[in-house]
């Protein structure tokens, strides 16, 4: 089941992101309301707030671009700032994306109505992030495919240090760390020629701890291991992708349980990209052969399905999906790599699901 967030967060997030936002979207206007998932009969959970594709959808005009804009007619750009987006975090109002082909994250920040990125100057370069952490002090932590090595960054995009490298790591796609970032798993995929698959543990310092996994299909054996994320009570569940299916382990990376097998009915997977939890510990799945997101429970139950697939951008609409977060207010972020799109869905409180319901009935 799900709940409702936290009394003292949730109006004041909701206020936060209602009050910086993101102006409707004009692939949004034709619908008369919300989107909402589940559909009536059944009482609504979710609901489609915004999209977050380029600096229009979040930046504060200045006087002076105020004046630019009235002499030139040239506005804040609505071009999107991503060429692949791939991974995603969020936390305090914060969004970062990791964009594959421009070399960077990519920070929407709605607090202060900012976007930039980071990872571009020569100390804390990036050449192919692919895999994105947050842990409770906003440290941020990306997995580089190329440079075999997980960067740590503060929460403004400032370098702070390395962790792993090519000595142990072959092709490091996903990145998963504790709350108090004592735990940094790195994810890796490996490859055809070294075939080993595996999670690397190490401690807050960068010292290697141990080593979950192997190629394989048994218990705590991986097949395309992906992406990662720690439950907030330490429980790390590791989306194996290749043995659709997704594994948990303790802290210490021993084997708990896992749940998922191949197929096209709900609650299967086929072509799964991406995996958060949230402060519940159920787990998000985005599916980019289904192009929809399912919920699960931390048992494996599913949950609820969003979203299918799209020809056109509208919202709920996918063409190929990948990352996804889950902010401490319940609100999903999740990544489209086709349209160049980063949707947000709102969780909704029981009176909100309620209302929405009793106005569909009418």
């Amino acid at each position: 089941m799900f709940h409702t967030a936290r009394p003292l967060f949730w109006p004041m997030l909701i206020l936060l992101l209602a009050a910086c936002s993101i102006a409707p979207q004009q692939d949004a206007r034709t619908f008369k309301d919300p989107l909402i998932w589940p559909q009536p009969p059944d009482r609504p959970r979710f609901a489609y707030e915004t999209v977050l594709r380029s600096p229009a959808d979040i930046v504060v005009e200045s006087g002076q671009d105020r004046l630019r804009r009235q002499l030139t007619g040239m506005a804040v750009s609505d071009r999107p700032v991503f060429e692949k987006p791939a991974a995603i975090v969020a936390r305090k109002g914060r969004i970062y994306v990791a964009d594959i082909d421009t070399h960077s994250i990519v920070v929407f920040d709605v607090p202060r109505r900012r976007l930039y990125r980071f990872g571009l100057r020569e100390s804390g370069e990036l050449l192919k992030p692919s895999g994105l952490a947050l842990d409770a002090e906003m440290n941020v932590y990306v997995a580089d495919v190329k440079l075999r090595r997980v960067l740590v960054y503060d929460s403004l995009g400032l370098f702070l240090r390395a962790v792993g490298g090519p000595e142990d790591l072959v092709r490091p796609t996903g990145v998963a760390v504790s709350r108090d970032g004592e735990r940094i798993y790195a994810i890796d995929r490996s490859d055809g020629e070294s075939d080993n698959p595996r999670v690397l543990v190490y401690d807050g310092a960068g010292k290697k701890l141990k080593v979950i996994g192997g190629p394989g299909s048994g218990e705590g054996q991986f097949n395309i291991p992906l992406q990662g994320a720690v439950a907030p009570d330490g429980t790390l569940y590791v989306l194996d992708s290749g043995n659709f299916r997704v594994q948990a382990f303790d802290r210490d990376g021993k084997f708990l349980r896992a749940f998922g097998r191949p197929g096209t009915s709900l609650g299967n997977l086929a072509r799964p990209r991406g995996i958060a939890v949230d402060d519940e510990g159920n787990i998000y799945v985005t599916d980019a052969s289904f192009n929809n997101f399912q919920i699960f429970n931390a048992d494996g139950q599913l949950l609820l399905t969003i979203g299918q697939p799209g020809h056109d951008s509208k919202p709920g609409r996918y063409g190929l999906l990948n990352g996804i977060a889950v902010d401490e207010t319940g609100r999903v972020y999740v990544v489209d790599q086709l349209f160049n799109k980063v949707e947000v869905f709102r969780r909704l409180s029981d009176s909100e699901g309620q209302r929405m319901l009793q106005r569909a009935e009418r």
